[in-house]
C-alpha cells in the first residue's frame, strides 16, 4: 500500500454509484460493529477475478481486500435520485 505523503481527509457518504459506461457498480458503506475496518468499498460488475471488496481503517488506510461474496449491493435504504 502506498499512502500519499501529504494526504488530506475528505468525506464520502454511503452511496451506490452505477456507471453505465464501464458497467460497474460502486458501493461505499460504513460497516457496523467493526472497529478495525469500519469502511468498505465494493466494486461489482464484469471483473475478470470477480467482484471486489476493499476495507479501510479509521485513518483511511487499506486494511484488507478480497472477493466480495455478497450477492447484491442493493440495500433497503437505496433510493434512486437520478443523475
Amino acid at each position: 500500500m502506498t499512502m500519499k505523503s501529504n494526504a488530506r481527509e475528505w468525506t464520502i457518504r454511503e452511496q451506490i454509484i452505477n456507471d453505465p459506461v464501464s458497467g460497474l457498480t460502486i458501493q461505499f458503506e460504513k460497516v457496523p460493529n467493526d472497529n478495525e475496518s469500519p469502511f468498505r468499498l465494493r466494486i461489482f460488475g464484469n471483473l475478470p477475478h470477480g467482484n471486489r471488496e476493499l476495507l479501510f481503517g479509521n485513518m483511511g488506510e487499506r486494511t484488507g481486500a478480497g472477493v466480495a461474496v455478497a450477492g447484491s449491493c442493493r440495500p433497503t435504504w437505496l433510493v434512486d435520485i437520478g443523475d
